[in-house]
């Protein structure tokens, strides 16, 4: 919108319908991806898993529900941010990055609750039905699809295989600690906020150093600089209060509806202390991907944020279940 070439309007080679296009093919692609990813990875592990067709389902139905809510919520964000003259980086991406938590974790469970109680022929073969339907829309996107929508395709889909991997270790470390987890139930509360509001801090870092690269105000040097630092103090800034919010909030919500929980101090020092090292890591990361996506003239929409987002789910994960472990909450 800011540099004049996005216009409201569906019609075929549009900028708005080929990233619709594109959003909505990668959201099919990955979710089939993300279901076989996840199904090899627990058996590698011999972790318990459900069959591959079940996670195919899950992923898929939920993906793709989650998909068009947020693509309607990004053009609404998008829109009204640019009216208002709003700073994208600070306003709009965090925006964007919670919506897209609230929406995604319903769905999944609703889809979860649709495999549970279907027959399994059923899933089997809208599972087969998926996957069949993925490779026909691939192969038209990448004939016969506007030369955008193909751009955006081949340049993300890479990246997003990587988000995956890094969205499964997330998983499998957080497995890890289940039965800490269901022992003190609002832990579970804590857990999809802490990831939203490191990925919301990732958002924003990520956001404006690509635009001050782009600008010329930030050097794409081995080490941070000037500049650099004061964003993450920037970013170390929010945390604090963040992370110190946080843990006050998931302590309420248990309270309020009864759930078992440690002392408030202790889930205040766990958001907080889980929360800063995530940060510490963010900065770092933030960094090295924004620089690295300038020097190599790659889209920081295809990359960066998706890059830093995925490792941030994993570095947050690991974070909290180490410190939950140190803090003794963990069931031996």
């Amino acid at each position: 919108m800011h540099i004049g070439t996005f216009e409201v309007s569906f019609r075929k080679g549009s900028i708005l319908r080929s990233n619709m296009e594109s959003s909505l093919l990668l959201t099919l692609v990955m979710s089939v991806l993300m279901g076989v990813l996840a199904n090899a990875t627990c058996f590698l592990l011999g972790l318990e898993s459900m069959s591959v067709e079940k996670l195919v389902f899950i992923s898929v139905l939920g993906g793709m529900l989650a998909g068009l809510v947020l693509i309607l919520i990004n053009i609404i964000v998008a829109g009204i941010g640019f009216r208002r003259n709003w700073d994208i980086d600070n306003i709009s991406a965090p925006l964007i990055t919670a919506a897209g938590d609230i929406v995604t974790l319903p769905m999944l469970f609703l889809s979860a609750i649709i495999v549970l109680n279907s027959p399994d022929i059923t899933i089997l073969l809208f599972s087969i039905m998926f996957i069949l339907v993925t490779i026909v829309l691939v192969g038209m996107a990448v004939s016969k699809g506007a030369a955008e929508m193909r751009r955006i395709f081949v340049h993300s889909a890479p990246v997003l295989t990587v988000c995956i991997l890094l969205d499964i270790i997330a998983g499998v470390t957080i497995e890890q600690q289940l039965e800490a987890l269901v022992a003190l139930p609002v832990l579970l509360v804590l857990i999809p906020p802490f990831l939203e509001d490191a990925n919301a801090l990732g958002g924003i870092l990520t956001s404006r150093f690509a635009s001050l690269l782009h600008m010329g105000i930030l050097e794409p040097g081995k080490a941070p600089g000037r500049v650099a630092m004061e964003n993450f103090a920037i970013i170390y800034i929010f945390a604090l209060w963040v992370f110190t919010l946080l843990g006050i909030s998931s302590y309420a919500v248990g309270l309020l509806l009864g759930l078992a929980s440690p002392p408030l101090w202790e889930m205040v020092f766990l958001s907080l202390t889980a929360g800063l090292v995530t940060v510490s890591v963010l900065n770092i990361i933030a960094y090295y991907v924004a620089v690295l996506t300038y020097r190599f003239s790659l889209d920081p929409d295809d990359h960066s944020i998706p890059l830093t987002s995925s490792a941030i789910d994993s570095v947050g994960a690991v974070a909290l279940m180490v410190f939950i472990v140190i803090m003794g909450l963990s069931v031996s």
